[in-house]
């Protein structure tokens, strides 16, 4: 049941057309919708008689007075209305069952992470020594608009040192020969986001060190994305992602001494701050807890989450050789809990350095 604002045809004439209380029912599929204007004189008589009542308590602190309101009013009724005793946090169950996704949510997914994955592939084509960063931005959006979706968050185009910039957006930087280029972009689909990372040389070949720091990122995501599986924990991806980059990055004396000791002392994160994924669906950090009762969460069927190890070392660094330096690589792909173990929604896009060569060599 739907309480919005009536059609106007003045405020349409600015805005477009708007949905209205018909269009709600007829539509929309709602079981019935009221003016927003009349909800004082409906809702009141809706909550009456009800045990307990949901509410986004704390985010529209009018509508909570409004809400208390209602419930004096009910109270104050000629021999006193039966008021519900107890108020429950709605967005608490709301998101538990957003982790779950149905079979038609799984489709609309799939759709989307094709469209990314296409935006993925046409970025890489044209992704060559001499273009700016939002050349290859304005691609992906391109791309994603004329198959009907939209970016899922602003595309992460950055190349050379700027790939050690986590959240890095500016996407004004030349792509020079030698450097590797490296995406971060997902695509919207009918609500729903994907969201994909790729790390390739812009001149179509990677260097020794690139390629050597790229296939410790690849085999962590491969050891991570097997851990995605029912009845395992959602940490279990992380800590075998960090075991196989500190392993990495000590058999290649980027960090000194042996994996455990960098895993106890925490030295890795100073080139892997991240975690190696999360929630994804409505939202590309979707909602939903990742701990119960202090406990990492247990996969099951029909939760989607990303896997996206990385190494940013970066380019000030003086504790490691010069050859090194800001190199910044991740690789992601978006993975979703099946019955029997996972499937890869988004494995379109090649991740095998052999294979990317192979692609970027067709340009």
């Amino acid at each position: 049941m739907l309480f919005c604002r009536e059609r106007d045809d003045e405020h349409e004439r600015w805005h477009g057309e708007s949905i209205g209380t018909e269009r709600s029912v007829s539509v929309h599929g709602m079981d019935d919708a009221f003016p927003i204007d009349d909800i004082d004189d409906i809702l009141p008589g809706m909550i009456e008689g009800r045990a307990r009542v949901y509410c986004h308590f704390g985010r529209e602190p009018e509508f909570d007075a409004r809400l208390l309101g209602w419930m004096r009013r009910l109270r104050q009724l000629r021999g006193g209305g039966v008021v519900p005793k107890e108020f429950v946090a709605l967005g608490h169950l709301l998101h538990d069952l957003r982790l779950y996704k149905s079979r038609n949510e799984l489709r609309l997914m799939r759709g989307s992470a094709a469209i990314a994955a296409d935006a993925h592939l046409a970025a890489m084509q044209l992704a060559t020594p001499g273009r700016f960063e939002y050349e290859i931005e304005a691609e992906l959006v391109r791309t994603m608009r004329g198959k009907g979706a939209v970016p899922a968050f602003t595309p992460i185009v950055a190349a050379g040192a700027n790939a050690c910039v986590m959240h890095y957006q500016a996407n004004r930087a030349p792509l020079r020969d030698g450097d590797l280029l490296l995406i971060d972009a997902g695509a919207e689909l009918d609500c729903y986001a994907s969201d994909i990372s790729r790390t390739f040389p812009v001149n179509g070949r990677f260097s020794r060190e690139q390629r050597a720091l790229y296939e410790v990122v690849l085999a962590a995501q491969q050891a991570a994305i097997d851990e995605v599986r029912p009845g395992q924990a959602f940490s279990a991806a992380h800590e075998v992602a960090v075991r196989m980059i500190a392993e990495g990055l000590c058999s290649l004396g980027v960090l000194q001494g042996d994996a455990d000791t960098a895993i106890a002392d925490g030295s890795y994160k100073r080139f892997y701050p991240a975690k190696t994924g999360h929630w994804l669906g409505l939202d590309v950090h979707d909602v939903g807890d990742y701990r119960i009762d202090g406990e990492p969460r247990v996969l099951e069927p029909g939760m989607v989450v990303t896997v996206e190890p990385g190494i940013y070392i970066p380019p000030q660094d003086r504790t490691v050789p010069e050859r090194w330096r800001g190199i910044g690589i991740r690789i992601e792909d978006d993975v979703a809990v099946t019955r029997d173990g996972h499937e890869v929604l988004t494995d379109a896009v090649p991740r095998e350095a052999e294979a990317v060569e192979a692609l970027l060599a067709q340009r």
